[in-house]
């Protein structure tokens, strides 16, 4: 039977563990890229990163098989620590991986920004010691995913709830405003996904959030050297196959049949992976073009 969704204490919340606060130390250290300097991730292989969406009841059915049961994501994250592995935020992998010491770390992302992520992902991953980046719509606050057209409705966060999450030690990110398909968009309509909703998410947590996500992971060169110089550090797609770089990051999806041995496959096929991440070219390069 699946638990019913649970509403996390406001004061359960706003204390970051220990060892969120360490690591904020060097995820400091993740800045905005220098557009005439060569791409820092080229020729690296991509840190393994775990992509989930929604974490909750899935009795009402879950025909994109984006949600996970808050049981299944504490046996996976059960599973991580067995195997001495601990799940940070994209900005903690990457500060951590450019000073030498993510051998041991995993990238744990949540797209579109539920509010479950604060009721049900939020008090597991900090009960089993971990982080994670959430990449939110900050033009769809308290709104739903309006975006899938067979439902289910759930809701996503508000403001409050985006400050509650950052307050939790857990990244925010952006997923665009209105989670739409970068790249059927003109310039214009780009550049406010990209510029539009960074601003905004400055304006509700404090802090310029260094991350985007390609909303459907759709991505090509054109939208991955926007968000390059829309000032990210770094985006994430899902499997951008030759178009994967610092902007292009590629994931591994995890959902609901995703017990034990299928984690074990899906770290082993990401191990057995040798390609290094392109490069973006730079503004000298013609990047600005």
């Amino acid at each position: 039977m699946t638990r019913p969704m649970t509403t996390a204490r406001t004061s359960d919340l706003l204390a970051p563990a220990a060892d969120v606060a360490a690591a904020d130390v060097h995820a400091r250290d993740l800045h905005a890229p220098d557009l005439h300097a060569p791409d820092v991730h080229a020729g690296r292989r991509a840190p393994w990163t775990l992509m989930y969406h929604s974490v909750g009841d899935r009795r009402a059915g879950d025909p994109y098989q984006v949600t996970v049961t808050p049981q299944r994501l504490a046996g996976q994250l059960r599973w991580l620590r067995r195997r001495g592995l601990t799940g940070v935020s994209m900005r903690e992998l990457l500060a951590a991986r450019a000073h030498g010491r993510a051998a041991r770390l995993v990238g744990l992302t949540f797209d579109d920004g539920y509010a479950d992520f604060l009721t049900e992902a939020v008090p597991l991953l900090r009960a089993h010691g971990h982080t994670a980046t959430v990449f939110v719509l900050p033009g769809r606050l308290g709104g739903t995913n309006a975006w899938d057209p067979e439902g289910p409705r759930r809701p996503l966060l508000t403001a409050d709830g985006i400050r509650a999450a950052h307050a939790a030690g857990m990244e925010i990110g952006s997923h665009g405003l209105l989670h739409r398909d970068l790249t059927t968009l003109d310039d214009a309509a780009l550049d406010a996904e990209l510029t539009g909703s960074r601003g905004l998410l400055a304006d509700i947590t404090g802090t310029v959030p260094a991350g985007f996500c390609h909303p459907y992971g759709a991505v090509d060169p054109r939208t991955a050297l926007a968000a390059r110089r829309a000032g990210y550090a770094y985006a994430c797609a899902v499997d951008p196959g030759p178009v994967a770089c610092g902007h292009a990051l590629p994931r591994t999806y995890v959902g609901q049949a995703d017990n034990s041995p299928r984690l074990h496959a899906k770290r082993l096929r990401h191990r057995l992976r040798r390609t290094g991440l392109a490069a973006l070219p730079t503004l000298s390069q013609g990047g600005d073009a």
